[in-house]
């Protein structure tokens, strides 16, 4: 574990082994992805940046979990699922989406399917 990617976390410890999963995950399945730790996210590149983790408040505060991270993908169509705490288009074909992460069980399939078209999306730029 490096020391930026602990500072990161010095705020929301509880959350940090969400993250440790999250990335275990895409590096699993993804093995070319880069890593870069920011003030306020965790970027994910591999041609172009594709998913980022942060503690942005998508939702309001009362309806968030004590402990989560947010999981946020560029996509081309607007995912259509409950899970997706919010979703904006910033420009036509592009579609910025939300996802709140409270749950070890919630780094499945369907959201490595979504990282993995982000990753597919993001690599046509």
């Amino acid at each position: 574990m490096d020391w930026d990617t602990l500072h990161f976390f010095d705020q929301q410890p509880d959350a940090l082994p969400l993250y440790e999963t999250l990335k275990a995950c895409i590096l699993e399945q993804m093995p070319d992805v880069r890593i870069k730790v920011q003030k306020s996210q965790i970027s994910f590149y591999q041609k172009h940046l594709f998913a980022c983790v942060s503690f942005l408040q998508v939702k309001k505060k009362r309806e968030l979990p004590s402990c989560y991270i947010g999981v946020t993908v560029g996509l081309a169509r607007r995912l259509d699922s409950p899970r997706v705490a919010a979703a904006t288009e910033p420009y036509p074909g592009r579609w910025t989406h939300h996802i709140v992460v409270s749950d070890p069980a919630e780094i499945d399939a369907e959201l490595m399917d979504w990282l993995k078209e982000a990753a597919a999306f993001s690599n046509q730029k």
